[in-house]
């Protein structure tokens, strides 16, 4: 690579070193493929001026890529040249005028094919140097080059985007997961790249300990005055223990002679998981259809529903005769299998693939949507339901799944109805 420093000098060939070359005569010997790389502090205008210079040498552009990080321009063009002099001198008044670094290589003629390759989503409440070195030599121990790498977010957590080629994705998945035991903080999401990822249309979430931090029956239970027999199935339930239906069954049974009234005081007590309300409104300003799916009741998933303004809302329907619970749930049950029937019907009605669903859960309860999901993710899960998922997320704020999705901090901050989703008086 030769360099044309950024120094004042009275004659442009002082500032360029070329390779192999005895005179000025041999840099120019007809058409010439030629990486031209600008360093250097960013001001308006370079940009359009660089190529204003390689279009005054009638040279022809192959590619083009441009970076700026803290105010500093990395500016990349491959173009055939027919004329390497005339380039080199508009190219170093430019150099001489803006301060900039510029450094060019003769190449190959053949284009080198982008692959479409593979995206590695990177998270955590800390990355540093440590955390990013083990995953970059975790890449290139599977065989994987790095293409490009790009922040995401700094809060609520740091995440990378990693955009890879080559290598074996199986290989690099598991070894990836293996860094858990070094770095058990840090996250990792690895997904295709290329249109299945921009495709993404249909947002599937669990409810219990998903969007709400709360377990609904539970909530139910404990102001019933029997929360610790239905907190101890349901625990049993969520880690996969007892089959979720003759659980599900059990709970409300103890229900029973309730008020319906208690409902509403369940409902008092929701709240919502940290960054809920900014997550919903991102997706909806992506167009996302938003559904959720839960083994909870629809007394309170209704209200989520209309609160929210979701497109979508399955639960369990207690049974409530004279104002009483009857300690019965009527109709289909929403349990592991339903949930995935379920993803598949909205996916149908919408008219799009399960491969452009994203499923988020965290109970054994989610295994099948998450499986039946392009893209299922564990959310704050139990070990079993992480390893049937396509990703983990141990980070407690929802809205860090959109960086999952690939959509920046900055994106979200500029719009600001997006981050001053204040509560209602009903959902806190």
């Amino acid at each position: 690579m030769q360099t044309v420093s950024a120094v004042s000098c009275s004659d442009w060939w002082h500032c360029v070193v070329v390779p192999n070359a005895e005179s000025r005569d041999d840099v120019d010997d007809g058409e010439q493929i030629v990486l031209i790389q600008i360093d250097g502090p960013d001001q308006t205008g370079i940009t359009a001026r660089v190529l204003r210079t390689i279009a005054t040498a009638a040279a022809t552009i192959q590619d083009v890529e441009q970076i700026v990080i803290r105010g500093h321009i990395s500016l990349n063009i491959v173009a055939a040249v027919p004329a390497l002099t005339d380039l080199l001198s508009g190219l170093g008044t430019i150099c001489r005028d803006r301060g900039l670094t510029v450094e060019y290589e003769l190449i190959e003629s053949a284009p080198t094919r982008k692959p479409t390759g593979t995206i590695v989503t990177v998270l955590g409440p800390q990355l540093d140097a440590p955390e990013l070195a083990a995953v970059a030599e975790t890449m290139t121990s599977s065989g994987m080059n790095i293409d490009r790498i790009e922040r995401l977010s700094k809060y609520p957590a740091w995440s990378y985007q990693f955009t890879i080629s080559g290598g074996d994705t199986a290989e690099l998945r598991t070894a990836l997961v293996g860094l858990r035991w070094y770095f058990p903080k840090v996250d990792v999401a690895i997904q295709p790249h290329g249109l299945p990822r921009r495709a993404l249309r249909l947002m599937v979430l669990d409810v219990d300990r998903t969007l709400v931090q709360n377990e609904m029956i539970d909530e139910i239970a404990d102001l019933a005055d029997c929360g610790a027999a239905v907190a101890a199935i349901t625990e049993q339930a969520m880690a996969g223990e007892l089959d979720f239906e003759s659980a599900l069954r059990a709970r409300v049974k103890l229900l029973a002679g309730q008020p319906e009234s208690i409902l509403d005081a369940a409902w008092q007590r929701l709240e919502l998981t940290p960054g809920a309300r900014t997550f919903i409104a991102t997706l909806r300003h992506l167009g996302f259809k938003i559904a959720i799916l839960s083994g909870g009741f629809t007394t309170i998933t209704d209200r989520l529903s209309a609160e929210l303004g979701l497109d979508y809302a399955f639960a369990n329907t207690l049974e409530v005769v004279d104002g009483l619970l009857t300690g019965h749930v009527v109709g289909p049950i929403v349990d592991r299998e339903r949930k995935a029937v379920l993803l598949r019907e909205i996916a149908r009605t919408e008219g799009v693939g399960t491969r452009q669903v994203v499923a988020v859960g965290d109970g054994a309860n989610d295994i099948a949507m998450l499986e039946a999901a392009g893209l299922g993710i564990a959310f704050n899960a139990k070990s079993m339901v992480g390893d049937a998922a396509d990703a983990r997320l141990n980070l407690p704020y929802l809205d860090a799944v959109l960086f999952m999705l690939g959509v920046r901090r900055e994106d979200i901050e500029s719009e600001g109805s997006l981050t001053r989703q204040g509560p209602s008086t009903a959902l806190r």
